[in-house]
């Protein structure tokens, strides 16, 4: 893999940290919408990530959600369960910054944050598998 692959996925799966940690500093202040919005962008950067590595993308972010569901979830390669959290964050997300009245509550959005660490994490441990299978 060429260094600036490497520095384009480092940089990505960095963001999805990034991202992570806004989600749980906006949770701790009662910041639901935009925490969602976070958790969102924390699975996309992800998934970005490792669409990188398969020298896959796209312009748009369903784009880039369908590349992952046809490339990795319904091949088997990423689980099911565990891909649930981004699709339903892409509906969230749309929702939250696009529709009006829309108002995530605490009891929805707090058990997406581990589900976002978990999604996150079994991104970052795919590529990690890639890198060492090249």
């Amino acid at each position: 893999m060429n260094k600036e692959l490497n520095d384009l996925i480092k940089y990505r799966i960095d963001r999805a940290r990034e991202a992570l940690e806004e989600a749980c500093v906006l949770a701790g202040s009662g910041h639901w919408n935009a925490c969602v919005n976070r958790l969102y962008y924390a699975c996309f950067y992800a998934v970005a990530a490792l669409l990188s590595k398969h020298d896959l993308s796209s312009s748009k972010h369903s784009g880039t959600r369908s590349f992952f569901n046809q490339n990795f979830v319904k091949t088997g390669i990423f689980s099911k369960e565990t891909a649930v959290i981004y699709n339903s964050l892409f509906e969230r997300r749309q929702e939250g910054d696009y529709e009006v009245f829309i108002t995530f509550k605490e009891n929805d959005v707090k058990p997406w944050l581990k589900e976002t660490e978990v999604f996150v994490n079994a991104v970052i441990k795919l590529i990690e598998q890639d890198t060492k299978n090249l």
